[in-house]
């Protein structure tokens, strides 16, 4: 069902983020909201809660991914991309083209399922160069860009900083700053990777600290915005705390909730 269209007197929007593949929920994620929001991770490469779904355990099969995970849990990253090394060079076939058609593949399944309207960016494990080719007129595009939504100003920053898990679309400290400065003065913040706060980096399952943004941290408390929102971090210590004049909210792991969280005004 379509969102219903934008009311004089009140606004609600959606927000989802770390999407991971979770087609069927995203379908439903509009219902009864006047926009949808989308702060990235549309695409499942590994599921670290269930290794048998996602892109990795498709081509290389759960066992691997098993092995995979547990390397990566225990921050033995040398290792982890050794091994997959291994696993691409026995498969036979160029990675890139073989991660490309699975990418695609989830693309055309998840970009159907946004409703219209829909204000999307990037999150680390996308791949930008492909969005243009599934979002349709209906789902706007935004990285270091600002939209009007009922009255409100929504400033977007998508992707992630560089990490030792070499995610498609991690980019240097100066480019996101860079970005956090183009949006400038918002109403509500949109990222995807969270303010580096460390109550809000800190993943309790993983047990380890995501990377958060020294930038945006600082942008929220020079620009006071009324809202920062952003995902990333799937089972942080604290999904929702004030930085000065600003709440501070990670809206969830979509994948695992299939519930967005809501903004009304």
């Amino acid at each position: 069902m379509a969102p219903t269209p934008l009311r004089n007197t009140s606004t609600r929007v959606h927000v989802v983020s770390d999407v991971h593949g979770n087609a069927r929920d995203l379908a439903r994620a509009g219902e009864g909201a006047d926009a949808l929001i989308c702060l990235g991770d549309l695409v499942l490469f590994l599921d670290y809660a269930d290794h048998s779904r996602g892109i990795f355990p498709d081509l290389f099969g759960v066992a691997n991914a098993d092995r995979i995970v547990a390397l990566r849990t225990a921050r033995r990253f040398d290792e982890a991309r050794d091994f997959g090394r291994r696993l691409w060079a026995e498969a036979g076939g160029e990675p890139r083209e073989l991660i490309e058609r699975a990418v695609r593949k989830q693309y055309a399944e998840l970009f159907a399922a946004f409703p219209t309207p829909t204000y999307a960016t990037y999150g680390n494990v996308d791949v930008p160069p492909l969005w243009p080719e599934y979002a349709g007129p209906g789902t706007t595009v935004l990285d270091g860009e600002r939209v009007e939504i009922g009255g409100r100003v929504f400033g977007f920053v998508g992707g992630g900083l560089r990490t030792p898990m070499n995610t498609p679309y991690e980019i240097s400290d100066e480019e996101y700053a860079a970005k956090i400065e183009a949006v400038g003065e918002v109403d509500v913040l949109c990222t995807h990777i969270p303010p580096d706060v460390p109550e809000l980096l800190y993943d309790t399952v993983a047990r380890r600290f995501e990377r958060g943004s020294r930038a945006l941290l600082d942008a929220i408390r020079r620009t006071r915005p009324r809202y920062a929102l952003f995902g990333h971090v799937h089972q942080p210590l604290t999904r929702r705390m004030r930085v000065g004049a600003t709440e501070c909210v990670n809206v969830g792991h979509f994948a695992s909730t299939g519930r967005p969280w809501a903004l009304e005004w």
